[in-house]
């Protein structure tokens, strides 16, 4: 056991500059500049320092950068050669390992007990923070060189099979938006009738758990389905009315409608949801699946901006949804495209799990290591 500043020299602040254009050589790393997930840099909107540049500002080979304040406290970023010539940022601390393997000391920023360290160390009346000093009391292991090689081996290649695990997400993803643009955008013509408006409901059985739910709510504007709730009673008094939707049934909160915010229940046979929520099931010219993905499409969020009714507070009325004009080609089509794009969202959680599989796997190495 060791302290950060016994194995790291420098705790050095950044430069207090501007942010310009790329030049094409000088990079400026800021904190926002790091991945929240891989901790590496992030070439979506490169830039360069303004001013005056000074070589006490380029971060080096075995330089670790530490966010010290605002909500991302305790964010880090080892530097990488391939990132070529980079100056850090003000609200960022450098510190620089020397006679210890760099890689090693990083794996131990990522651990839960360095979460609960910053959670409180940060703590301050107003916007949280750590300064160098605080930072370099902060408590590590080391073993000898030649360990902290072989550790550091192992767990670099394990963080790049994770990265390249949300490649493979992303780029499945891309994939999809892709089809369904491809599928969708096209001209339309005018279908009055998408489907049946669901009318039945169900009352809460006081003594009875009620199974299966399929609970809708909103969530940063979009309407979301949950998990199932098993042997849990719904959350209001027993005289209110539940609509009993289907598999394959669709619901949306009026006035929280948005792109993806209609859910289709899926995942089991029999659920209900919120009286508050409009319901309805598809007609038979129309398969449930094909029209679930148009109802992610930017062609459907840019027609029900034309159909939202009310001047305080804008719905959608089923009416207003009937009323969108859909290009409907024949149901073996549909069909077609439907399980097209599930095959592939299926394929997206399968990826998405083995991603959660890995990251756990990391995350118990990590702990089982460095208690």
């Amino acid at each position: 056991m060791a302290t950060f500043g016994d194995i790291a020299k420098g705790f050095d602040y950044g430069m207090n500059a501007a942010a310009k254009s790329f030049d094409g050589n000088n990079k400026y790393i800021r904190i926002t500049d790091i991945d929240e997930v891989s901790s590496q840099y992030l070439y979506d909107d490169v830039v360069s320092p303004d001013g005056e540049l000074e070589d006490r500002y380029l971060v080096k080979e075995n330089d670790i950068l530490l966010a010290r304040t605002g909500a991302s406290t305790g964010k880090s970023y080892l530097y990488r050669n391939s990132d070529g010539k980079l100056y850090f940022a003000g609200f960022l601390i450098r510190a620089n390992i020397y006679k210890h393997n760099s890689y090693f000391v990083f794996s131990q920023l990522h651990t839960l007990r360095y979460k609960k360290w910053i959670s409180v160390m940060s703590a301050r009346s107003g916007q949280p923070g750590i300064n160098s000093q605080e930072y370099a009391s902060f408590p590590v292991y080391t073993t000898s060189l030649q360990e902290e090689d072989k550790i550091a081996t192992f767990l670099k290649l394990l963080d790049e099979r994770i990265i390249t695990q949300n490649k493979i997400i992303e780029d499945l993803k891309k994939l999809k938006s892709a089809i369904i643009e491809k599928e969708y955008t096209h001209k339309t013509k005018s279908n009055s009738h998408i489907g049946d408006f669901i009318e039945q409901t169900s009352k809460r059985n006081k003594n009875r758990a009620i199974q299966n739910v399929l609970s809708v709510s909103n969530r940063q504007g979009f309407i979301q389905q949950s998990e199932q709730f098993e042997n849990r009673s719904v959350a209001s008094d027993d005289t209110s009315s539940y609509k009993i939707v289907k598999k394959n049934n669709f619901a949306f909160n009026p006035a929280r409608i948005n792109v993806g915010s209609i859910a289709r229940l899926t995942t089991f046979d029999r659920g209900i949801v919120s009286p508050m929520y409009i319901c309805f099931r598809t007609k038979d010219t129309l398969f449930p699946e094909y029209l679930d993905y148009y109802f992610e499409t930017k062609q459907f969020f840019t027609e029900i901006q034309k159909r939202l009714e009310g001047s305080v507070r804008q719905c959608l009325s089923f009416e207003g949804l009937c009323n969108i004009p859909l290009c409907i080609p024949t149901i073996e089509v549909q069909q077609q495209v439907g399980k097209q794009l599930s095959t592939l969202v299926q394929e997206i959680k399968l990826e998405i799990d083995f991603l959660e599989l890995l990251q756990r796997q990391k995350k118990f190495l990590l702990h089982q290591m460095f208690i």
